[in-house]
């Protein structure tokens, strides 16, 4: 914790995230709901993308837009999720590529599977 509003988040390698709960303009990092998507949006582009040059499918450009729409009470959780992936090829096919994004989303993405997961808790205090 670095302040109430401010957090970050280290793996066992030692990468460090910044997280923060502030509102526009003083927001300088991902809220915890922003990295949500981020995490589910890299996870997809990284099969999908592997998917399309194991075809050798030329990639010239590739990105993904994610919205989610948030309920309005608490907790504000995601009720729906859109992914918007966009690939430039000059010889891939709509077809196979929303077949790879499906078998991404669907199958592959970790992230994606994760959040029709159950969850669990432990709580800990430890005195100073």
């Amino acid at each position: 914790m670095k302040s109430d509003y401010e957090y970050e988040a280290s793996n066992a390698q030692g990468n460090i995230v910044q997280i923060d709960m502030y509102d526009a303009p003083n927001k300088k990092a991902q809220s915890p709901m922003d990295l949500l998507l981020s995490a589910l949006g890299g996870c997809a582009s990284v099969d999908a993308v592997l998917m399309m040059k194991k075809k050798r499918r030329e990639i010239v450009d590739f990105f993904i837009e994610l919205e989610g729409q948030r309920n309005d009470g608490v907790p504000a959780l995601y009720t729906d999720i859109h992914l918007k992936f966009t690939l430039i090829s000059p010889d891939a096919t709509n077809e196979e590529f929303a077949k790879v994004v499906a078998l991404s989303v669907e199958k592959y993405c970790s992230v994606s599977s994760s959040l029709k997961s159950k969850v669990t808790f432990s709580t800990e205090v430890r005195k100073s």
